[in-house]
């Protein structure tokens, strides 16, 4: 099919336009060959809404472009789309950069960049791994992939490789080059554990400072290029870098374009010119310098250049530059800015002379700053010296030569300076290793065309002219490389070669030999030099023109575009020149040795070494003589010829860079700057297009087209156009024949398509063909099934209409039948209800009349009943009546009675009270006693006012104080404070409401005086009545307003009742959502530590090695060996000594080192200690330290509690506003009461520590050794009189102290009667061994003898005494079991009130109590302790066992038992059991050190096997059960009451009797975390290499897979080329976690245990699925969700199978099942929007996003999700989720482990039931008991 047959109807193409490049538009008619014209339909653009018609001449512009399928815009690959042309690619990249957000697009074997100009989270450490070891294109496009590429070649190949990254200013190539460097940093590790990335990342700050500027494009833009190699050993491990410069713009330091800056050294150095370290340099504001306000712009927004010095002086720190020269670098630069200030004035003489003065301030300082003399600097800054063959001239300058003088030596200093700091750099990144192989990343400058391009300008696109033709020939190699190894027929490829125009520059009389030979002309000049030019080039070169109108400039056509040069100031910069008596004053610094230092040339240093740059670095002079003889005369002259121009020396460090590029395997990053305007993602198509042609991304596109760009596999194309096969034409045992005979049926032009070996190659457009095809099938065969299912449809549909026709006739006769007999029945039904009717109105004629007449009998028999009622009625309220007047006739007479007697009372009482009247008036005529009177009763009734306020005061508060405790009493009692604090409150309250009681009784006492003192004042002044009544009447009011308060109160406490029980429950959410962090933390450290453990081990084995070589070099020497030192001393040496041979100490072994060094010094300060601590009072010192903590402790919970009470009264008081002050008040006189009740406590506590510590002290215990009986019944008694309810904290831990105490003398008293018992006895054993013998001697023996009767008695004597003896030991083990169960009471007593665990306070304090050596030497290893604990009765369920063999016995059991084969028959945990009985016997023997042995043993040999069989599951899985089981076992025997509770009778009298190891608990269940991470590790190691294939890539359901489309990625062969492996499907996958599953569950692995382990595990699954989904844009698709959909469902299905189908390992595969989803709904209306975010739960909003965006239509009837619907989805997240602050990341965490915990699981199974097995191998060395 010919491409004209193409252009149909409806068609897609491309056309030209002049704002946006191109335009879509379709055909409205069919094209015929030889139509002129083509009739258009443009489609609406953005802001459009009509479609546009256009009329398109074929002959002037030709056919347009077509446009490419639906189904291949946004292809990863742009040689994979199916029409290769400029249009396709640039709507390629904005459909992928603007509506995808992907950045990275290959073009081939180019990574194509675009600068988002936005933050991404795509270069974690996940996307470096999720990228390692994986071949180009099977992941998307990415800077990470190209770095895999190439270090994977270079580790494949042997061959170094380089990546060249170019673009214009604003591109990102720094940030790309950056993230390279990363990558290979992580991936290739470096050896040294020092890691060069860092250093290398550490030199960036210091060369963007140096060698970076803002420009109008670009705000960082570097101005030189750099070309980074980095250097690999042979396990291809970083080993050192080096750097090597191009290009440095010099032309900066003095001259920048508007808007545009100078380097940012000079302004970060003057943000820092007040701190004082800087004033010596005599900086100012940059605007103060000229050099810095030549663009007028002094500032970038957003950017703190005082903060980036910061960092550039740390960076320069960091790479080893001492701060000696870090402050000479600073001089030069600030010399270099006053030299910009120097003010030269024109001379006396006129313009042909200057003049400078020499008080000028800024040339002095630069000649300070340099050490210079500023007369000399002042004199050749005005003239010049000439050398001549006669004589040396000095003449002097124009203004303007002066001015260029000066702006030349500037340049030429900084220059220097910046060569100077890069070799400082390379110093830093040089390694002594010897490099095997290396990558080099190139970040230069891309083509550059500007309204005025000078010199500069020229060589950076002579350099891109090189680049740009070892790009093209490199692809074309790789090109025909590809057809060589398919073996297809090929022609050859014609693609443009620049040769010509490098030429043009580089050949003999070209452009650069032509500006050289100008340069050494005397009187060269620029318009010289472009005369001839002209006379040479323009007629002979296609490439060089002139312009017209012009004589100053020439046009260099380039392969990307035609530019104009001006000629002007190319020969000044191509010469460069200095003065050089300006650069010999430099010389003669001898202040500051950098001056000299840079300016002195090196005879050794090559020019190789040079990094010359256009306009941008120094100049160099070669040595013509090294004697230290004077010139010749013409000597001066032959420097000058042999003086190189900048031009030959960037052609020189240019083509050694070619030489470079081309010796290794080039790899290509272009970037591409998508809009001038530093815009997120949006794309510029005009400014794209034009870097893509510059870039050479359009050539290897046109390169590829002119070939086959479409390339299948076999099995990909038989899948995907199987729909276009026919059935003669398939076999499936042979995809290739399948395919040629269906491609030669299809494209009938051969030369359409080629078949290789393992590929078809197709030309373009034959893709789009067969995709038609395919389409125009489907649709066929969706027409043919539409006609057969409609007709299907309407034969249903009558035969249906048939059966209703019949079946409605049946019912209209059948309807005709019934109507004639209903007409019948009606007849007969009428006459009937006619006499029914007639006897029903006569009936109810009757009834009316009826219902008349009882009516009336009813009315008036009530009219009768009613008038009897009423005469009732009003006869019995006239009784009532009655009575009640009489009553009241009586109480009246009484009252008026009562009246009377009271009146004659009060006569009696007045007449007696005139009486005493009339005699107080008579005593009281004094007017003197009258005013005291007087004044005693005003200042009586103030006082009783006074009172009466405080009262009524205080009976406010107290109320409100008690129903303000009560509501403390509720919150308290809801808070975590615990049962202490709510006694201690309840005691509170019950002092406070004595208080209340008393402050009551005061009340009505001060309130029964009150009232005396009114009827007082009644008497003697009546005017105060008013102002009593006025206080009445407010107290009323006050306890009116009280009780309002009392109510509210109640509300409000019911409120902060709820609100409290939120908050608790809030915090508790809090606490255990922190508890699992801090568990998962707490694993990680395990993990870390762990991993650093098997490093020391390593490290010391290689040590032991290198020892060994050692000897036995000097042992065949004939050397004697050196004598065998402790291996701690023999460390401590090799770390001091320094590495071994051939080894360089890594920074890991040297802190290793350190820590040894450390812990040996630390080890023998501690023995001093313990030996100082033993000869010391120890049991007093410990004593009183542990009063001390326990008292820190009190003081501590005390402020708790005081700051749990200031936040509920500021609680209450924010709550209350109205009655806050009540609430304030109550907890301020809390307070007070409390500190007064802690003095009191204090001062107790003090009294009764005196009076215990009076009877007993160490120092008697020391020298005595015992206590007799009575001492130690009177401090048992002491003891037991403690009221332990009157107690509290501080109490009782000063008590706990004192049982301790006791306990360790009753021990010590228990333990020397034990010894004295044991002399004994052995004494008596000797005497009756001794009697025996003489038995045995005399034959007989006679008990009449008088010795025989001495014998006996003391026999009897001896008996009795050890009888007696036995009774005291037994009483004294009563005693001490008692003291300690009070001990144990006490300490549980003691944790209720401090919220500590019971181990954690009996550790602490017996840690501090304990005077053992032994004990205070294992705290200080940081072992266990073991603690003595009450012997139980039990003498079964142990295994005897000598101590000498324990590490034969615990080898025997751990390291050399076999789980495969001998665990199999076994009991689970069968070693567990064992080593348990082991234990037992230990304990029986209550040997501490064979128990400690014991031990210690069985950790490092359960820690040898996990290192020795670190990657063996079946190892791993059997210890870790055993671990957990032996920890369980622990607890289930320790004897406490909380693990004991299903123990049978006979497990608790196998109990541990003698010691507590509740402390070696934790070092067990740290080893069982470790064991289950390295289990975890090992089952995903083991299905990581499935996951994918089986997840994403396996064909589950059958049928979907043609409807997925390739991806069509055209590697390079190396990439694609990867060994066969295994098709894993998820059968296989469950397979193999079946058969872990089924190995734990065999092992007696806890199901709880188990559970956890599979959690993380699919947790691995998902994550390792979902991050490979969102990096892979074929996997995102509507089939492709299905098969993923349907593979969770089985994994789904097995957990229901293996029982593990619980919520939590359920809800790690929730991402995959909503990732499916999202890709499965409907994405089009708001309402789906809405949908998606309620829905994708498990997502973050990134992951949601990036799936929207990498969705592809597989099918023509697959829609893609539109821009608008993705950004409402984005709207409407952000609006739903609220973040925590932190940045969500795209990828899910693979190393992620979730925190694992050991629910205690008693066994069932009695010790005495385990036997030991015949096949273990240390049977022989243990005995059951």
């Amino acid at each position: 099919m010919s491409t004209i047959q193409l252009y149909t109807k409806e068609t897609r193409v491309w056309i030209p336009d002049v704002e946006n490049v191109w335009r879509a538009a379709s055909l409205e008619k069919d094209y015929h060959e030889g139509d002129k014209e083509i009739s258009l339909l443009l489609e609406p653009i953005e802001g459009e809404e009509e479609f546009e018609s256009k009329v398109l001449e074929v002959a002037k512009k030709g056919l347009p472009p077509l446009r490419n399928p639906d189904i291949l815009v946004g292809e990863n690959d742009l040689t994979s789309l199916s029409y290769l042309h400029e249009p396709a690619v640039l709507h390629n990249l904005q459909i992928r950069f603007v509506e995808r957000n992907a950045i990275y697009t290959y073009c081939g074997i180019v990574l194509v960049a675009i600068n988002p100009y936005e933050e991404l989270a795509i270069y974690s450490d996940d996307f470096i791994q999720l990228y390692s070891g994986r071949n180009m294109g099977e992941m998307d496009p990415h800077i990470f992939a190209i770095a895999e590429e190439a270090f994977k070649q270079m580790s494949r190949e042997e061959r170094n490789q380089s990546i060249i990254v170019t673009g214009e200013s604003g591109a990102g190539k720094t940030v790309s080059a950056k993230y390279t460097m990363r990558y290979f940093a992580s991936v290739g590790g470096s050896s040294t554990e020092s890691t060069i990335e860092q250093k290398v990342l550490a030199s960036n700050p210091i060369m963007e400072a140096i060698g970076n500027a803002k420009t109008t494009r670009n705000d960082n833009s570097s101005r030189f290029g750099k070309y980074i190699q980095i250097g690999f050993n042979r396990r291809y491990h970083i080993i050192g870098a080096n750097m090597r410069t191009y290009l440095l713009e010099k032309s900066r330091v003095v001259s920048q374009a508007v808007d545009e800056r100078n380097y940012h050294i000079f302004y970060q150095l003057c943000a820092c010119c007040d701190l004082p370290q800087f004033q010596p340099l005599k900086l100012m504001p940059a605007s103060s310098f000229e050099y810095l306000r030549v663009g007028n712009c002094v500032e970038i927004d957003g950017v703190d250049d005082k903060q980036e010095f910061q960092e550039t002086v740390h960076a320069l720190t960091l790479l080893g530059v001492s701060s000696k020269y870090q402050s000479l670098v600073f001089r030069l630069i600030s010399a270099i800015l006053h030299m910009g200030n120097i003010d030269i004035e024109e001379g006396s003489k006129g313009e042909d002379s200057c003049q400078i003065q020499l008080d000028d301030e800024h040339l002095n300082t630069m000649c300070e700053l340099l050490g210079i003399e500023a007369k000399q600097m002042a004199q050749w800054f005005c003239n010049k010296k000439i050398t001549t063959m006669a004589e040396v001239l000095v003449t002097p300058l124009s203004l303007d030569q002066a001015l260029f003088a000066r702006d030349a030596l500037a340049k030429h200093m900084y220059s220097k300076l910046f060569e100077w700091i890069v070799s400082k750099i390379n110093r830093a990144l040089i390694s002594s290793t010897k490099e095997h192989s290396f990558i080099g990343v190139l970040d230069i400058y891309g083509f550059e065309t500007f309204e005025v391009n000078s010199f500069e300008q020229f060589c950076i696109n002579y350099a891109n002219e090189k680049l740009q033709q070892q790009f093209c020939q490199h692809v074309f190699k790789l090109e025909q490389e590809e057809y060589v190894r398919e073996e297809i027929e090929w022609k050859f490829i014609d693609f443009y070669d620049n040769q010509p125009c490098i030429d043009l520059i580089e050949s003999k009389l070209g452009i650069l030999d032509l500006l050289n030979d100008e340069c050494r002309m005397p009187r060269g000049s620029d318009q010289s030099w472009a005369q001839k030019l002209y006379t040479k080039h323009l007629k002979t070169s296609k490439h060089f023109d002139k312009s017209k109108l012009s004589n100053t400039s020439f046009f260099v056509a380039h392969f990307a575009d035609k530019v104009r040069y001006e000629i002007e100031g190319f020969l000044e910069k191509n010469r460069d020149t200095v003065q050089e008596e300006q650069v010999n004053i430099l010389k003669a610094s001898q202040k500051f040795e950098l001056v000299s230092e840079l300016f002195v040339e090196n005879e050794d240093q090559k020019p190789t070494e040079v990094k010359a740059g256009v306009g941008k670095q120094g100049k160099r002079m070669t040595k013509v003589a090294h004697s230290t003889t004077k010139p010749t005369t013409g000597g001066g002259r032959g420097r000058k010829e042999m003086r190189r121009t900048v031009a030959s020396q960037f052609q020189d460090s240019l083509g050694k860079l070619m030489a470079t590029l081309n010796s290794t395997t080039p790899h290509y990053v272009r970037c591409v700057k998508p809009n001038d305007y530093k815009l997120s993602f949006t794309f510029d198509a005009k400014r794209a297009v034009q870097q893509l042609r510059a870039c050479g991304v359009l050539e290897t596109i046109r390169i590829s087209a002119a070939g086959y760009p479409s390339r299948w596999s076999y099995s990909e194309f038989y899948g995907r156009y199987r729909v276009l096969m026919k059935s003669s034409e398939i076999s499936k045992k042979n995809y290739r024949k399948t395919c040629e005979a269906v491609l030669a049926r299809l494209i009938t032009q051969p030369d359409k398509f080629q078949p290789g070996k393992t590929k078809i190659f197709f030309r373009a457009g034959q893709v789009a063909y067969l995709e038609k095809l395919r389409a125009d099938k489907l649709r066929a065969c969706a027409v043919m099934i539409q006609k057969n299912v409609r007709c299907w449809m309407q034969r249903l549909k009558y035969i249906r209409m048939k059966k209703a026709a019949i079946c409605v006739q049946r019912f209209v006769r059948g309807c005709q039948a019934r109507s004639l007999v209903r007409f019948m029945r009606r007849t007969k039904a009428a006459i009937r209800i006619q006499a029914k009717w007639r006897g029903f109105v006569k009936r109810q004629a009757f009834v009316r009349v009826r219902t008349a007449v009882v009516t009336i009998q009813s009315h008036t028999r009530g009219m009768f009943a009613r008038r009897v009622y009423t005469t009732m009625l009003r006869n019995a309220k006239a009784i009532v009546i009655q009575k009640c007047v009489r009553g009241w006739l009586a109480r009246v007479r009484y009252h008026k009675q009562l009246q009377y007697i009271i009146y004659l009372q009060c006569c009696v009482r007045r007449m007696i009270a005139k009486r005493e009247l009339k005699k107080l008036k008579i005593e009281a005529r004094s007017v003197d006693h009258f005013k005291k009177l007087n004044k005693g009763m005003e200042n009586k009734i103030m006082e009783l006012q006074r009172k009466l306020d405080t009262s009524v005061h205080e009976n406010k508060s107290l109320i409100n104080k008690v129903l303000e405790i009560d509501n403390l009493k509720q919150q308290l009692v809801q808070a975590e404070e615990g049962k202490s604090l709510v006694e201690k409150l309840k005691q509170r309250i019950v002092e406070l409401e004595t208080e209340v009681g008393e402050v009551r009784h005061l009340l009505a006492d001060s309130q029964a005086e009150t009232k005396i003192a009114l009827e007082s004042m009644e008497k003697e002044r009546t005017d105060k009545d008013e102002i009593i009544l006025e206080l009445t009447t407010h107290r009323d009011k006050l306890v009116e307003e009280n009780k309002s308060a009392v109510e509210e109160m109640k509300n409000k406490e019911e409120e902060l009742k709820k609100s409290s029980e939120e908050a608790i429950a809030t915090s508790c959410a809090q606490l255990q959502h922190d508890l699992d962090e801090e568990r998962s933390q707490y694993q990680n450290h395990i993990k870390e530590y762990n991993r650093l453990e098997t490093r020391y081990e390593n490290l010391k084995d290689e040590l032991e090695m290198l020892r060994s070589k050692e000897l036995e070099g000097s042992e065949e020497n004939g050397e004697v060996p050196p004598k065998p030192r402790p291996r701690s001393v023999a460390v401590m040496q090799y770390n001091m000594n320094g590495d071994a041979e051939g080894m360089e100490p890594s920074e890991e072994l040297i802190e290793l080192r350190k820590k040894i060094e450390d812990l040996e010094e630390e080890k023998k300060n501690l023995k001093e200690r313990i030996y100082e601590k033993a000869e010391e009072k120890s049991a007093q010192l410990s004593e009183q330290i542990q009063l001390k903590e326990t008292l820190a402790v009190n003081e501590q919970m005390k402020l708790e509690l005081s700051t749990l009470r200031k936040s509920i009264a500021e609680n209450a008081s924010a709550t209350l506003t109205k009655d806050g002050n009540v609430f304030k008040e109550l907890y301020n006189q809390m307070q007070a009461m409390q500190d007064e009740l802690d003095v009191r406590r204090s001062e107790v506590i003090q009294l009764k520590s005196y009076v215990a510590e009076q009877p007993v002290s160490n120092a008697d215990l020391i020298d005595k050794g015992t206590m007799t009986g009575t001492e130690l019944l009177g401090s048992r008694n002491r003891m037991e009189d403690i009221n332990l309810d009157k107690l509290d904290k501080s109490d009782l831990k000063a008590v706990l102290i004192k049982v301790y105490d006791h306990n360790r003398m009753l021990e010590a008293e228990l333990e020397a009667e034990r010894r004295n018992h044991e002399f004994e006895s052995g004494e008596l054993r000797e005497s009756i061994k001794h009697l025996s013998q003489k038995m045995k001697q005399n034959g007989s023996f006679d008990m009449t003898s008088p010795f025989d009767g001495n014998v006996q008695q003391e026999l009897t004597r001896m008996s009795s005494e050890n009888l007696e003896l036995l009774a005291r030991i037994e009483s004294m083990d009563k005693q001490n079991r008692k003291l300690k169960r009070q001990l144990k009471l006490y300490s549980r007593k003691l944790n209720i009130a401090d919220g500590t665990p019971r181990s954690e306070s009996i550790a602490t304090l017996s840690s501090a109590l304990s005077s053992n050596a032994d004990e205070d030497a294992a705290s200080i290893h940081g072992h266990p302790m073991l603690r003595h604990k009450d012997s139980t009765e039990g003498g079964m369920g142990m295994l005897q066992f000598k101590q000498a063999d324990t590490v034969k016995i615990v080898q025997g059991m751990i390291v050399d038992f076999k789980p495969r084969g001998v665990a199999v028959n076994m009991i689970p945990g069968l070693p567990a059991y064992l080593i348990f009985k082991l234990l037992r016997f230990a304990d029986y023997s209550n040997d501490d050190k064979m128990i400690k042995h014991l031990l210690h043993q069985v950790i490092n040999c359960i820690k040898k096997v996990e290192k020795k069989h670190d990657n063996d599951f079946e190892y791993i899985s059997f210890w870790l059960a055993n671990t957990c089981r032996f920890l369980h076992n622990m607890k289930q025997y320790s004897g406490e009451e909380e693990f004991i509770r299903e123990n049978t009778d006979l497990q608790r009298r196998h109990c541990l009797r003698n010691f507590d190891l509740a402390e070696y608990r934790p070092v067990f269940s740290d080893i069982s975390i470790s064991l289950f991470q390295r289990l975890v590790l090992i089952i995903v190691h083991k299905i990581k290499p499935m996951i994918v294939q089986a997840m994403l890539e396996h064909d589950t359901i059958q049928g979907l897979s043609s409807s997925v489309k390739p991806s069509g990625m055209r590697g390079r062969s190396s990439s694609r080329e990867s060994e066969p492996g295994a098709d894993y499907t998820v059968e296989v996958m469950l397979k193999q976690l079946s058969a872990f599953h089924n190995m734990m569950i065999q092992h007696g692995t806890e199901p709880a245990l188990i559970k956890q382990v599979f959690r993380q595990v699919f947790y691995a699954i998902t994550a390792h699925t979902l991050n490979n989904q969102l990096v892979r844009k074929e996997l995102c698709n509507w089939s492709k969700a299905m098969q993923i959909r349907y593979n969770v469902s089985q994994l789904e299905e097995w957990l229901r199978k293996t029982n593990l189908a619980e919520s939590m390992i359920r809800d790690t595969l929730e991402p995959l099942v909503h990732a499916s989803q999202l890709l499965q709904v409907k994405k089009q209306s708001d309402g789906d929007a809405e949908e998606v975010c309620k829905m994708c739960t498990s997502l973050n909003a990134q992951q949601i996003v990036k799936l929207l965006q990498m969705m592809t239509p597989t099918n023509d009837y697959e829609e893609r999700v539109s821009l608008k619907f993705i950004k409402t989805v984005q709207s409407k997240l952000r609006n739903i989720r609220t973040t925590s602050g932190q940045q969500e990341s795209l990828l899910m965490d693979n190393s992620f482990m979730y925190g694992v915990t050991f629910p205690y699981s008693p066994s069932p199974l009695g010790l005495d039931q385990i036997t030991v097995p015949d096949t273990l191998r240390c049977a022989n060395l243990i005995k059951s008991v």
